[in-house]
């Protein structure tokens, strides 16, 4: 069974657990399934040149600036918070001039829904998808297919998310605000900028005491 190779029940910091190394661009696969997920450090002035793959890509930079270019002019620039979904089969590289640190998903192509709200290439702020409704928390599927989930939620000021399991692990990207996740027993403070990892069927909650913004990648494989 796949399983992601990440921190269990800690907070943690993509970007600060995956510094760029001087002249060099480094990838470290996290989970290897139908849709694999891919942390990249890029040093400044690094480039991945333009390639085609057969199956879609979901960027999240984490850290730095990332500029998304391809042979027919497309340019893109991404800062941390923003994410884009790069279509199949597109001929696509990436740079940085100061250097930027990312997750990538690949995800198969058959069966892939996307929110109207999302345009492929183009880019959007994670945490404007969905606004802060008084009293009431506000979820969006982001994209998905049968063996992912990518989603965006907000939770205004006093709501929470009973104790549950999932039924994959899930990487939760904390974008705006703060919120206390109870994982197996235990709670834990995240803030913007900061990740946590749920193994499968691990019992976790979320509370916000103050409004909060999260994104959650949800593997079901």
């Amino acid at each position: 069974m796949n399983s992601v190779k990440e921190k269990t029940g800690q907070v943690f910091s993509i970007a600060s657990d995956n510094a760029p190394v001087a002249g060099c661009t480094i990838s470290k696969e996290v989970y290897n399934g139908e849709n694999s997920i891919t942390y990249f450090s890029l040093a400044k002035n690094t480039d991945i040149s333009a390639e085609i793959h057969p199956y879609h890509k979901l960027v999240i930079p984490a850290e730095g600036i990332l500029e998304v270019y391809g042979s027919d002019g497309y340019q893109k620039k991404l800062n941390a918070g923003d994410a884009v979904v790069i279509p199949a089969d597109l001929p696509v590289g990436l740079k940085t001039a100061k250097g930027a640190v990312y997750t990538e998903m690949s995800i198969r192509k058959e069966c892939l829904f996307m929110n109207e709200a999302i345009k492929p290439g183009e880019v959007f702020r994670l945490a404007d998808l969905v606004p802060y409704i008084e009293g009431k928390i506000v979820n969006m599927d982001v994209v998905h297919n049968d063996r992912m989930k990518f989603v965006v939620m907000a939770f205004d000021a006093g709501t929470s998310l009973s104790e549950h399991a999932a039924p994959g692990e899930a990487i939760i990207f904390a974008l705006d605000g703060e919120a206390v996740i109870g994982y197996e027993g235990k709670d834990h403070l995240i803030k913007a900028g900061e990740n946590f990892h749920f193994a499968k069927e691990g019992l976790h909650s979320v509370k916000a005491d103050k409004r909060f913004k999260m994104a959650l990648l949800l593997t079901l494989e």
